[in-house]
């Protein structure tokens, strides 16, 4: 128990709470109903691409802060904790929420966008647009940094993106247009929110 408090205690706070909020949520909605059930998901906030252009925006928000059963927030809290963390410690905590936030809408807006463009319509939910904004980012800060950002190098960031794409490519029920929308905005905020005109040793708190 010592361990995982100081575990907790040594993670960055806006990270923290953005992980805690998900788990939260996640078992209030498990004690309301079937977080797997694609109506009981709807009903709480999901997103669906119809209800968003009928002007349901907070849909957009809302359904970042849902996921589909216990596999779905494991996985995406798991990697959330570790590179979220990173990502806070580096830029700070208004410009990692700025990041998470507004490439997990950016993210939703594409994943509606294509929705539309393909016909294909499908109730969806999850973190991983916000995830991929995060490794996005760090992917731009690796770069920015000429090399390696602690353990994480940009070959093993682009690596972890490039497979977990080509995963949901090839499984059925992932949101790819939300994975591959976070990614790139990520990317994009981390630019412009952290760009420095080139000082590549300019850390931000």
């Amino acid at each position: 128990m010592q361990e995982i408090r100081d575990f907790i205690a040594s993670r960055q706070k806006m990270n923290l709470i953005i992980v805690m909020v998900n788990i939260v949520v996640f078992a209030v909605l498990s004690m309301l109903g079937d977080t797997e059930n694609t109506q009981f998901m709807l009903e709480h906030g999901a997103e669906f691409a119809p209800l968003v252009r009928e002007g349901e925006y907070y849909r957009l928000v809302t359904s970042m802060f849902l996921h589909f059963g216990v596999d779905h927030i494991f996985n995406n809290m798991l990697v959330l904790i570790f590179l979220g963390d990173m990502l806070e410690q580096c830029v700070g905590k208004f410009r990692y929420l700025l990041i998470y936030l507004g490439g997990g809408i950016i993210g939703n807006i594409v994943s509606v966008w294509f929705a539309f463009r393909s016909e294909d319509f499908a109730v969806s939910a999850g973190a991983s647009g916000a995830v991929f904004a995060v490794i996005g980012a760090l992917i731009w800060l690796v770069l920015r940094k000429k090399g390696n950002l602690g353990e994480y190098s940009g070959r093993r960031l682009v690596l972890m993106a490039v497979l977990s794409v080509l995963q949901g490519l090839t499984a059925g029920g992932v949101d790819n247009c939300a994975h591959i929308g976070g990614l790139v905005s990520g990317f994009v905020l981390a630019l412009v929110s952290c760009f420095d005109g080139g000082n590549a040793d300019t850390e931000y708190d």
